[in-house]
């Protein structure tokens, strides 16, 4: 399989991060297949020849169902605001087409179900955008807890906290209406987190949960008045692992000063792990081994030694970056569909996300544990 042809719809943070990955990933991997950039899709048509022109697409259109029908485009990537995902993943399966999603991949429940059993039975390949877990320092965590470096898990905690909605003044948006967001900071933010457990230390059977609408109006951009605020700004779970331990999971986008403090705390018999986001190059590893006045958290810098770092730099201590991950995350999906392999996360797989960030949404709304 030399190419396959791209068909990007949106252009906003997330669709420049997919443009960037798809123009960079031969270049830093090697072997995969070279992705096309066939088709960019964005409103007005002005806008969409202007990004296509910048991203370095062969063509513009301002019409998403073109985009999807067009027999040069082979994968779909949506990067549009929350509500239309559904329904352009379904559309996209429908015409055999493999689909790149950003998370939450749909507003309910019901529409992630739908879109995981579309894509089962078309067969077309899918992937969602939990870039996070391609981290090259996440991976050497999910080794290092694998191979018992720490023990017997004991407890998770984990925490993703940013500030994009700390402030009470911030214009109201469609990222407030159940309608266009679905879920607020567990949709934007804790299922991240949701996804970093599960690749760290295994399945949630179960939670009690808790949320919070810290500011529950916001004012209108055009100085017209008041809006509500229909979804969390804040989320609160503990949770039961299918693994016999037990952990928590705080979520907040009104944290004032957190920019992105996606962080976590893998608690074993022998030692324990931590990482933070904002340093997304370390890991701190506590080993109970040795001398007690001599023991201590020690920093692991990732490097070449930590794949596929060395793709990109062949010095330790030269730093990846958010974009970087991109690179990986779209590299996955390219080699799934030359070697007819399942990517992570696909759709199947990243349903377990969503169940779990409304699990978390109905314990809190109806006040009891819910199983997963």
């Amino acid at each position: 399989m030399e190419s396959l042809g791209i068909g990007l719809i949106g252009t906003g943070f997330m669709g420049k991060c997919h443009a960037l990955a798809f123009g960079a990933v031969k270049a830093v991997m090697g072997d995969v297949p070279t992705p096309r950039l066939e088709l960019l899709c964005e409103t007005p048509a002005d806008k969409a020849a202007a990004m296509a022109g910048q991203f370095g697409f062969a063509r513009a259109t301002d019409d998403w169902r073109a985009l999807v029908a067009d027999p040069a485009v082979d994968i779909v990537s949506i990067t549009t605001p929350n509500r239309l995902h559904h329904e352009i993943a379904m559309a996209a399966i429908a015409a055999g087409k493999h689909v790149y999603c950003e998370k939450p991949m749909a507003l309910t429940l019901h529409q992630a179900e739908e879109m995981a059993a579309a894509a089962r039975a078309a067969g077309v390949k899918t992937i969602v955008g939990y870039n996070y877990i391609k981290n090259p320092t996440f991976m050497h965590a999910q080794r290092l807890v694998q191979e018992g470096a720490i023990g017997r898990i004991v407890h998770f905690r984990g925490w993703v906290d940013e500030d994009y909605q700390a402030d009470p003044d911030l214009p109201w948006t469609w990222r407030a209406r159940h309608a266009e967001a679905g879920l607020g900071a567990l949709g934007d933010l804790g299922c991240h987190l949701v996804s970093m457990a599960y690749g760290l230390v295994g399945p949630i059977e179960s939670l009690v949960a808790d949320m919070q609408t810290v500011h529950r109006t916001r004012p209108l951009a055009d100085g017209s008045g008041e809006a509500a605020v229909e979804n969390e700004d804040v989320a609160t779970a503990l949770v039961r692992f299918k693994g016999g331990f037990h952990g928590s999971l705080a979520t907040s986008r009104s944290a004032w000063g957190r920019k992105n403090r996606l962080g976590w705390e893998v608690h074993g018999t022998r030692g324990m792990l931590i990482f933070d986001q904002e340093r997304m190059n370390e890991l701190q590893l506590y080993e109970n081994q040795g001398p007690g006045a001599q023991q201590g958290f020690k920093t692991i810098l990732t490097g070449p030694a930590h794949p596929p770092f060395g793709a990109f730099v062949p010095a330790a201590g030269h730093q990846l970056g958010f974009n970087d991950l991109k690179v990986i995350e779209a590299a996955a999906l390219l080699r799934a569909i030359a070697e007819d392999s399942r990517p992570e996360p696909d759709f199947v797989a990243a349903l377990a996300f969503e169940r779990v960030i409304h699990a978390i949404a109905e314990a809190a709304h109806t006040d009891r544990r819910v199983v997963i």
